[in-house]
Parts: C-alpha cells; sequence; structure tokens
C-alpha cells in the first residue's frame, strides 16, 4: 500500500473500560491507519488498520443502536462521533476475545470513543462495508474528549490506495469503486453546499459563477433575473437523471451559475467556437454546443471526467459516457471528448478548484474528484 508505514509498539497498554483495565499487549508491523470513509471504499479483502469513533451497535444492514445495546458481537465505527448516517459507518465484527472489552453491551462508556481496530476489510450484513476477523483493537488516544466534529481522514495518497499503481481500464475501476461512497444531499442541500464549495476567496459572502465568472451575493440564489440558480455541468437531460438525489444533486458537478446563462447553455455539449455569451465574458456558443470561459475550462473537463467514471450504470443511475459527439440529445452521453481531453491540459488545476475539492470531501459528499488529485490519471483512462 503507498503511504507512509509506520511499526507500532504497544506494550501493556492499560485501557479502562466501565471499571475495568484491559492489557492489551501487541508488537506488529501495521500500515498507517485509515480513517472510516477510506476503509467503506477498500472493501476488497485486505488487511488494514482503521480508525474512527464508536458510534453504536450495527443490528442490521441498515439499524444501527446508539442505546439499549443487545450484545457485544457488533460496533459501528465513524469519522464523527456525531454520526447518524449508517452509509457513512464501517460495522465491525467483536469476536469472542474481545468482547469483554469492547463489546456495547457491556461497556456503553464505549460510545463516543475514538479507536482503532485491525482486520479485514469485508462486508457485514451484506453488502454493508465492514471490518471482519480483528486481530487488534485498542484506543486510540486513551483520556481524551473526542471532538463532535469532523476528524481528520488521512493523505490524499491513503484515499486513493485501492488506485496505486494501476492503470487504463483497471484504474477506471478502482476509481469508481473509491469515489462511489458518498454522502448524497438532497437538491435543497445543493444551495448551501455551493455557497460554500464556490465562495468567492476575497469576499465569504459571495459565490463566484461558473461561467460568468462573477462575483455575487450567495443571498441571491433563485429563479429570478440576475439571481444564480444551480447549473448542471452534465446537463441532466444527457441520462434523463433530473434532479433526484444521486447525479442530479452531486456536488462535483453543480455549480452556481447566472441564470440567464444557464439557459443559453441549456443541455449543450462542449466544443469550441460560436458566438459571445451575453453576461459571461470569454464564453462562446452555437447551435449544437458551448464553450467555457478560458479559466474554467480545465474545471469543466474534470467534473465531466469525474461523472463518466463515479456514475458507472451499477447503483441504479445511467451509465454516464464521455464520446466525441456533440449531438448527444438525451442519450447518458457528453461530448467533445478530444476538446474537454485538450482543455483539461490547457487549464490545470489551480487553488480554487483544489479547495472546492476539499470542501465537498470534508463536509458534503465525502468523495473527491480524482482528475483533481491526479491530473495525469486522464491520460491514463482516455489517452
Amino acid at each position: 500500500m503507498r503511504g507512509n508505514r509506520r511499526f507500532a509498539l504497544v506494550l501493556s497498554l492499560a485501557l479502562t473500560v466501565a471499571g475495568a483495565a484491559v492489557v492489551a499487549t501487541s508488537t506488529a508491523a501495521v500500515a498507517a491507519d485509515l480513517s472510516v470513509s477510506q476503509a467503506l471504499a477498500a472493501q476488497d479483502g485486505r488487511t488494514a488498520s482503521v480508525i474512527g469513533y464508536v458510534v453504536g451497535q450495527p443490528t442490521a444492514e441498515s439499524t444501527v443502536l446508539r442505546s439499549g445495546f443487545t450484545a457485544d458481537t457488533a460496533l459501528a465505527l465513524a469519522d464523527s462521533a456525531a454520526e447518524t448516517g449508517t452509509a457513512r459507518m464501517l460495522y465491525v465484527q467483536v469476536t469472542a476475545g474481545f468482547r469483554a472489552a469492547f463489546g456495547l453491551q457491556g461497556n456503553p462508556s464505549l460510545m463516543g470513543r475514538r479507536i482503532v481496530v485491525t482486520g479485514q476489510l469485508t462486508p457485514y450484513f451484506s453488502p454493508h462495508p465492514g471490518l471482519k476477523s480483528p486481530t487488534a483493537m485498542s484506543a486510540a488516544d486513551a483520556g481524551a474528549t473526542p471532538s463532535a466534529g469532523p476528524t481528520p481522514t488521512g493523505s490524499v495518497d491513503a484515499y486513493y490506495a485501492a488506485a496505486t499503481g494501476k492503470s487504463g481500464a483497471a484504474l477506471r475501476s478502482a476509481l469508481h469503486g473509491i469515489i462511489k461512497v458518498q454522502t448524497r444531499i438532497s437538491y435543497d442541500e445543493v444551495w448551501n453546499a455551493l455557497k460554500d464549495t464556490d465562495q468567492d476567496p476575497s469576499n465569504a459572502n459571495n459565490v463566484i459563477l461558473l461561467y460568468s465568472g462573477r462575483s455575487q451575493a450567495k443571498s441571491t440564489n433563485g429563479g429570478g433575473a440576475n439571481d444564480w440558480n444551480r447549473e448542471h455541468v452534465w446537463a441532466k437531460s444527457h441520462g434523463d437523471f433530473g434532479t433526484a438525489t444521486g447525479p442530479g444533486t452531486d456536488v462535483h458537478h453543480l455549480r452556481p451559475e447566472d441564470v440567464s446563462v444557464n439557459s443559453a447553455r441549456g443541455n449543450k455539449d462542449f466544443d469550441a467556437g460560436g458566438s459571445a455569451v451575453s453576461e459571461a465574458p470569454g464564453c462562446l456558443s452555437d447551435s449544437d454546443s458551448f464553450e467555457p470561459r478560458a479559466a474554467v475550462k480545465g474545471d469543466v473537463a474534470r467534473m465531466i471526467m469525474y461523472m463518466a467514471v463515479r456514475y458507472e450504470g451499477d447503483d441504479g443511475w445511467p451509465d454516464l459516457e464521455i464520446n466525441n459527439s456533440v449531438a448527444n440529445g438525451s442519450a447518458p452521453r457528453i461530448g467533445k471528448l478530444s476538446v474537454l481531453l485538450q482543455w483539461h491540459r490547457q487549464d490545470p488545476p489551480d487553488a480554487f478548484e483544489k479547495r472546492r475539492n476539499e470542501r465537498i470531501y470534508a463536509a458534503w459528499q465525502h468523495n473527491r474528484n480524482p482528475f483533481i488529485d491526479h491530473p495525469e490519471w486522464a491520460t491514463s483512462i482516455w489517452g
């Protein structure tokens, strides 16, 4: 596994749980701890150490008890002590040797504690992501008071560990497996997400409009003249996914834009050329295509690439693909691939785009756009 590795030597670790002192001794070489979000994306049978907060006892695929515990056989971990969404929890098997110290029925005070567990990353209450057959369990920060807010989720390299060393179709498949693990938000929640992700670095009260480049008050979102609304960079009619939770609300391709400019773009594919677009300096459009301003050409390309890899048709949504056409209509296709690759090379990720990726990961969807983090992967997949 790529990333830093460390040797952990734990000698006579005293852990007091529910009044009982438990001593564990282990000398082993282990990989750097994964966050829960990373473990959720790495359900391939590997052995790994995962760090997270105890947030309950899983009793079924989508059921986790947060009190009134009924057994000592399993616990749920999350990256936040306040997490309540089961989709963001890792279900951990607690085998007989660890139940006295880590079973929740006997140790309800474990709730909110941060622990490290080493074991096999494989579904538990299939198909829910889990960790089974643990070989080590210990307190991560004995005596510390856990925070209710988000916790550090590890390096970017660790997030992409399952993709390391791969190329072409194998790389695409690995990236899909990583980024499809996400928190899905509603279309109403997108408003607040965009006010965060697209905030003007020079004015915290404003957002930057994607095509127009204009800084505009966050409070002017809506549908009126000169308001800003939610632009689907992968036009929602290209696959007919609308605004339902899923691709229709995925913030990685939703951006603030002036209402009339959003309408001018419509559902056109992306290509070079055309006439100037009113209220969007540097943008061009013709009957079947739209060209964004130079400063965001690469941003547009990488959003499209993300969507094509994230949505592969295996979770009830259309299989979105990039092609070299500008006449895709309602098909789950968008173009023009050759032009998008050119824009991707000409306009590499800048500070605004990188911050946006981080905010989506840390605060909203908990997944990343790999083509911002690793621009070279676009060439590996599409040439």
